[in-house]
């Protein structure tokens, strides 16, 4: 795949989900994405295959999208064990579908930001060869290292007067962060 003179690069992505059953009486099934389709057609729950009891749905299309500013967070996916796409879900309000598929992304960071809310799901799909090879792709054309730059101190010497440091109502320069004593009736310490 060539990817397009612009910043970013988007490319279909199907998402499967496998629907099983549930392994306590709460939980009658429990659903989660297992693949992803590259350059998959649109769908809405198509059935793709069934076994048993346990199904798996085409349940979305929906676009991957890669954008150069984000390269630092793809390098982060990339060196994983496995590297994943993140497939971000919610329960749906439909009778007819359990799970709304909200967003895949490749970004660890964006990611994680679902995460955070509670109410989303997020799940991890390694990538197939064809979808890891056009991130790195991307990645390699894109990305720019930061170099680390260590903050310099500035020179001024803030040693050698201990003005506003400390009680200034203790007199002993010896411990100055000692608590002042009460004072007395007639005004002495």
């Amino acid at each position: 795949m060539t990817l397009p003179a612009g910043r970013h690069a988007s490319l279909p992505l199907g998402i499967v989900i496998r629907r099983k059953p549930g392994v306590t009486r709460w939980a009658r099934w429990t659903w989660s994405p297992v693949a992803v389709l590259p350059g998959a057609p649109p769908a809405d729950w198509a059935l793709l295959r069934q076994e048993g009891d346990a199904r798996e749905y085409h349940a979305a299309t929906l676009p991957l999208t890669l954008w150069a500013a984000e390269t630092e967070a793809y390098v982060v996916t990339l060196s994983d064990k496995v590297p994943s796409v993140y497939v971000v879900m919610r329960q749906s309000e439909r009778a007819d579908a359990p799970l709304d598929v909200v967003l895949v992304t490749a970004s660890a960071f964006e990611a994680q930001d679902y995460t955070d809310n509670g109410e989303d799901i997020v799940e991890k799909i390694p990538m197939p060869p064809g979808l890891l090879a056009w991130v790195w792709e991307f990645v390699e054309a894109h990305h720019v290292e930061e170099e680390f730059v260590k903050r310099r101190r500035d020179r001024l010497r803030v040693d050698r007067v201990e003005d506003g440091k400390g009680d200034p109502r203790i007199a002993q320069m010896s411990d100055v962060y000692r608590a002042p004593r009460p004072r007395t009736r007639e005004g002495t310490r």
